[in-house]
């Protein structure tokens, strides 16, 4: 991933031995992939989260601690 697209709002997800890297708070994926039902499962987190998501980026951008965000269970 280029310097660019790590300054956008963005979060990596990890499934087993897959990781993606999307953009907050449009799904679109920067890097990677996972499968289909994971991804799917993913971007319909972040829907639910995306101000939260949003929130906590502003905050790691500051060097804040983010808070926790409920996972995808």
């Amino acid at each position: 991933m280029n310097n660019k697209q790590h300054q956008l709002p963005h979060l990596h997800a990890k499934f087993q031995d897959d990781e993606v890297i999307v953009s907050i708070p449009d799904g679109d994926v920067l890097d990677g992939q996972l499968p289909r039902s994971k991804m799917r499962l993913l971007l319909a987190w972040i829907e639910l989260h995306k101000e939260e998501l949003r929130a906590d980026w502003d905050l790691a951008v500051a060097g804040e601690q983010p808070f926790k965000i409920e996972p995808l269970r």
